[in-house]
């Protein structure tokens, strides 16, 4: 288990399982989707294994998975930031709508009753997240959501998509929804109003519902890009707060 870094973003309470190089890797992929690490950095694996108090060989385990994500170049002893484009979250979307759009398809042709029983215990969940305020509970459970009707059609190939895009995906989610939790928390009941569509159009079997509730949920993160570059502003200024 690593030491802790100063300004830790990502959830220590998701990492119970991870590796150490995991470990390392959430922490710097949410420094670098935030802008808190910012695009043309050099990240140097001498410094890093300082920061994390890790040997160098989980730092390089890191890196490469930063690296298969687009996140970073490799280069002698480290990396360059590449970061995220506005661009490349839209595509990132796109794919995730693609995904969703197939396992729907597959959902009508099967029986939902057991899914639809898990998802209604996930919105409670996120209806409790609510409650409390709890900004990084309601992204877990929100990612679990849409991951719990992709599983349920057993498409490998569509399951390994969906993995690949999980990492940099559920990074965006939770700085969206820290944001919203501190500046739209009103907004929360309508999310929760989408995700409830979501389960009636699977209960009904409707395919007209189901095209409804997706464009329900993918209208409302139409705002994601701006949503983003705000929480970068807001985390930026807490971690200078926490320098001075």
């Amino acid at each position: 288990m690593m030491n802790e870094p100063k300004n830790l973003l990502y959830p220590q309470k998701w990492l119970a399982k991870s590796s150490t190089g995991e470990q390392v890797a959430s922490e710097l992929r949410l420094h670098i989707i935030s802008g808190v690490i910012e695009s043309g950095t050099i990240l140097s694996e001498n410094k890093l294994a300082a920061e994390f108090a890790v040997s160098r060989s989980p730092i390089r385990d890191a890196l490469r998975m930063l690296a298969s994500e687009n996140l970073i170049r490799l280069e002698r002893m480290g990396a360059v930031v590449l970061g995220l484009t506005d661009k490349e979250i839209e595509e990132i979307y796109d794919v995730r709508l693609l995904i969703e759009t197939f396992v729907f398809e597959r959902l009508l042709k099967i029986e939902t009753a057991d899914l639809t029983m898990e998802l209604s215990k996930i919105v409670e969940m996120m209806k409790v997240a609510i409650k409390y305020h709890d900004a990084d509970e309601f992204s877990y459970q929100d990612l679990l959501f849409h991951e719990t009707i992709i599983r349920s059609v057993e498409h490998s190939y569509i399951l390994m998509i969906w993995n690949n895009l999980k990492p940099v995906m559920e990074g965006l989610i939770l700085l969206s929804m820290r944001m919203r939790f501190k500046e739209k928390y009103e907004d929360f009941p309508r999310i929760v109003k989408n995700h409830e569509l979501y389960i009636e159009a699977i209960q009904a079997k409707d395919r007209k519902l189901m095209v409804q509730s997706l464009h329900d949920n993918f209208d409302d993160v139409q705002g994601k890009v701006e949503d983003l570059w705000r929480s970068q502003q807001i985390l930026i200024k807490g971690v200078e707060q926490q320098n001075d």
